[in-house]
């Protein structure tokens, strides 16, 4: 995991202040992302969004011109109580669908109720799963083929979802990094979305 996501504008000021505490930097392209190396021996690597790889020369506005978004990508989200999916167009959000799902937590009850509350629990967590199927069918396949989707909430339920057979050639276009979010509302749906954009910067600190 990224120790932080990064919009591409703030790039030049995240060096500065890096800089101004390690030392002056020198970077380099290494395997399709943007390293760089501190006086102090601290280092940063930046990596472009959607798994994008930079093979240019180590400059941070070629960079950061770089991590732009692809023409048609999506966004999908889903933990048991609830489901976030967005198709865009570049940087512009063309469809988008948020719902939410009851699920019952756990129960401490034995036997024959415990059984019972867990067979209610698994069909309402299969419904919730469906429902956000559905619109997911809607939304990132019936129309032009996505270049890539970014996918977050629950690993179990985002992979109980992408098992729909009208999904399962989603998988293939999946890229990270994952994304941890809370029950998916429309404010954790556009926090995502700017996630899914942003530069995945990692540091070590001497």
């Amino acid at each position: 995991m990224p120790d932080l996501l990064l919009p591409a504008a703030r790039l030049p000021r995240w060096v500065e202040n890096f800089a101004e505490r390690h030392g002056e930097t020198a970077f380099t392209v290494v395997d399709g992302a943007l390293s760089g190396r501190a006086e102090d021996g601290s280092s940063c690597r930046f990596q472009l969004p959607f798994g994008a790889s930079f093979d240019a020369e180590p400059d941070l506005d070629r960079f950061a011109a770089a991590a732009v978004p692809p023409v048609d990508w999506g966004v999908l989200l889903v933990r048991k109580g609830g489901f976030a999916i967005a198709r865009l167009h570049g940087a512009e959000l063309t469809d988008s669908k948020t719902g939410q799902r009851h699920v019952q937590g756990r129960t401490k009850a034995g036997g024959q109720s415990q059984q019972r509350f867990a067979r209610r629990r698994d069909n309402q967590a299969k419904a919730a799963f469906g429902a956000a199927a559905d619109h997911a069918a809607r939304i990132l396949t019936e129309r032009r083929g996505l270049a890539v989707l970014v996918i977050g909430g629950d690993h179990a339920a985002v992979d109980a979802t992408l098992d729909d057979a009208r999904l399962r050639g989603l998988r293939d276009l999946v890229v990270g990094p994952w994304l941890a979010t809370p029950d998916p509302r429309r404010s954790v749906l556009e926090q995502a979305i700017a996630d899914a954009q942003a530069i995945a910067v990692e540091v070590v600190n001497a």
